[in-house]
């Protein structure tokens, strides 16, 4: 026995079988809380088997099937529009005649080839310049008089002073004469056409060796 005096804490029967304040407060509170537990843990399980296998058994929300539905009648309506547009389509806008009529109608008319082919439009008001560069006396002369009969203007007559030449040419003075050029070659028998600024005439007919 101690030497001190009694006071409530020892007032606890001799017979208890509590062992302390902490162990009896903690081995009811356990004992109620396994059934809570194990119920939680059964409605976990339940859960997720219902999330899992309803999905894939048919079984899901309404807004599934009404996407789903909603996908369906779109399918449907695109397969279907194939068919409405061919059948208000007319014969005249879908028939084969009708388009390969197309290419017809872009091809040039025959006048207006020969106007495609040409560099430009003849002009003999032009002067006409002829130079002898062979060894036959009065070649420029004659020359002269076959240019301007054929309608030609008159231009110098004379032998040539310049570089020996080899062939006949015809020189043209820019783009705007190249027709008049070949209508002159084509009077003389002249092949030979060449663009030169060098003169001051449009045109000049220079006769080569073997020019007759």
């Amino acid at each position: 026995m101690t030497k001190y005096a009694r006071d409530e804490f020892d007032r606890v029967p001799e017979a208890s079988t509590r062992q302390g304040v902490h162990r009896t407060v903690a081995a009811p509170g356990a004992r109620r809380l396994g059934p809570v537990l194990a119920t939680g843990a059964a409605a976990l399980v339940v859960g997720l088997v219902a999330f899992l296998l309803l999905p894939n058994l048919g079984f899901g929300p309404a807004g599934g099937s009404a996407m789903t539905a909603d996908q369906a009648s779109n399918n449907a309506a695109a397969s279907q529009a194939p068919t409405t547009a061919a059948a208000g389509s007319t014969p005249s806008a879908s028939s084969t005649p009708t388009g390969s009529l197309a290419p017809a109608a872009s091809k040039p008319t025959p006048s207006a080839t020969p106007s495609a082919t040409r560099t430009g439009a003849v002009d003999k008001t032009q002067p006409v310049a002829v130079y002898n560069a062979t060894g036959t006396a009065g070649l420029a002369g004659r020359i002269g008089s076959t240019v301007t009969a054929a309608g030609w203007a008159a231009g110098p007559l004379g032998n040539w002073g310049g570089a020996p030449q080899q062939t006949s040419v015809v020189f043209y003075n820019g783009p705007a004469q190249k027709a008049n050029a070949e209508e002159l070659g084509s009077l003389l028998g002249i092949g030979t056409l060449v663009d030169s600024a060098e003169f001051q005439m449009p045109l000049v007919i220079v006769l080569g060796p073997g020019f007759n």
